[in-house]
């Protein structure tokens, strides 16, 4: 154990992980935009374009995994986070239903958007409104939009959702039964005998590493599920449709770090406080 590194050096790599990851996100963001914008769509260039995205979050995986061996518990609740992201996490990151969840939410808002510009006769005919969706959201460009699923594809979708939903309440029980055990011997009798409030012994070091060893094999399980949900929606959508998701996640993603940092800056500047952590952090 004393080869280890330090839990600050350890820290360092966990931040500087995210903190290459976010970079990851906000480049991909503009170069699935910039795809998808285009009059004519390269199917090919979309397709490489995903499966860089797939690649990424893989490794991103992997290195948090290998970061996460003696000190996962920085994963859980980040430093580098805001308050708003930690509070919304699930096992170190978001439910991996929530990836299924977008594409209804998009399906249902350009749905709507299709049907409002029929009715409003802002259009001659339906087709005409399929097509002006064909554009994407917010004009980005698209080929197939989200509103145009098959009843194939929305039954692969939903047979996902539901296995997701199950691999999910698996591991948050896993995941309270752990919680469970932080409570239990030798924990809970040590701290009661000890005189010095917080003091550790080798028990407890020894139950703590443990309990730290397992939330890690926990995140690495979550991960898995989540990269296995998302490659799942990947390979049933259409590559266009793939990467209006794609650019939509990353949009969601991004949008969430800012205005949980706006958030913060506003609650610092009523109680007269300097930065946040995620600025001081030079996030």
């Amino acid at each position: 154990m004393e080869n280890n590194p330090s839990s600050s050096n350890i820290e360092k790599l966990q931040r500087d992980c995210y903190n290459e990851w976010m970079r990851l996100q906000s480049k991909g963001m503009t170069e699935l935009k910039q795809a998808l914008s285009n009059g004519e769509k390269d199917e090919e260039e979309i397709r490489e374009m995903i499966r860089t995205v797939i690649g990424e979050f893989k490794d991103y995986a992997v290195k948090r995994s290998e970061h996460c061996r003696r000190y996962s518990s920085n994963s859980f609740a980040p430093k580098w986070n805001t308050c708003l992201e930690n509070a919304l996490l699930w096992m170190g990151g978001c439910r991996p239903s929530s990836f299924i969840r977008l594409v209804y939410a998009l399906c249902g808002s350009q749905t709507e958007l299709r049907y409002a510009n029929f009715l409003n006769g802002n259009t001659d005919d339906l087709s005409m409104a399929q097509g002006e969706t064909r554009g994407g959201i917010d004009g980005r460009g698209g080929g197939e939009p989200m509103s145009e699923l098959t009843a194939e594809q929305l039954f692969k979708i939903n047979e996902l959702h539901l296995k997701t939903v199950d691999q999910e309440n698996k591991l948050t029980k896993q995941s309270a039964s752990l919680q469970e055990d932080t409570a239990d011997v030798p924990l809970a009798v040590t701290a009661f005998y000890k005189e010095v409030i917080g003091e550790c012994d080798v028990d407890v070091e020894r139950a703590l590493d443990k309990h730290e060893e397992v939330m890690g094999g926990l995140l690495a399980e979550a991960d898995k599920l989540r990269l296995s949900t998302l490659t799942k929606i990947v390979d049933i959508l259409t590559p266009v449709q793939a990467a209006d998701f794609l650019l939509a996640g990353k949009k969601l993603h991004l949008s969430m770090h800012e205005w949980g940092r706006l958030r913060e800056r506003r609650r610092l500047e009523a109680c007269g406080g300097g930065s946040s952590g995620g600025e001081a952090a030079g996030e």
